[in-house]
């Protein structure tokens, strides 16, 4: 008698095991294996920028974050993506995309491991301070967006831009 109880047991195990092993097996056949991919963001509006950064969780989403090693490149006006709407007025940009929900969206790219790279050319040309953009910091700014995105595709990153 104890043994017919166990059996249910048993197999919920089995069936736990197998579905543990087949998960790998998925990802393996999915015909998707390690990536580097650079974005390119040089043009305003935030339903454009949305999208956009929709590329980039769908990408995720179908790759897995811990096999994309991705950054997202902005320069001239694709540096309204993080630019608060607030401070537009003290720069030479159209606009300003870094509201609470875009800010929301960033957080989460960042937290899968999407890097965001500013151009010092545009922060420089475009009169915008560090502290007008959502979460930068010394160690996001390159010398040059067009730059980076040519170094990174030296290193074997694919360039998309969306």
């Amino acid at each position: 008698m104890a043994v017919i109880r166990r059996l249910p047991v048993l197999a919920f195990g089995l069936l736990l095991l197998s579905a543990l092993i087949a998960v790998p097996a998925l990802a393996e056949t999915s015909g998707y294996e390690k990536q580097k991919v650079v974005y390119h963001l040089n043009y305003y509006g935030a339903k454009e920028q949305t999208a956009a950064l929709r590329n980039v969780q769908n990408h995720i989403n179908a790759v897995g974050a811990e096999n994309l090693e991705s950054a997202v490149v902005m320069h001239g006006d694709g540096l309204a993506l993080l630019l608060y709407p607030d401070a537009v007025e003290d720069t030479k940009m159209k606009e300003g995309n870094a509201d609470d929900q875009m800010q929301a969206r960033i957080a989460g790219l960042k937290q899968l491991g999407v890097g965001f790279k500013v151009c010092a050319n545009t922060l420089k040309g475009r009169n915008v301070a560090v502290d007008d953009l959502y979460d930068v910091d010394e160690a996001d700014i390159v010398p040059s967006g067009v730059a980076e995105l040519s170094k990174l595709q030296q290193q074997g990153y694919t360039y998309i831009k969306p």
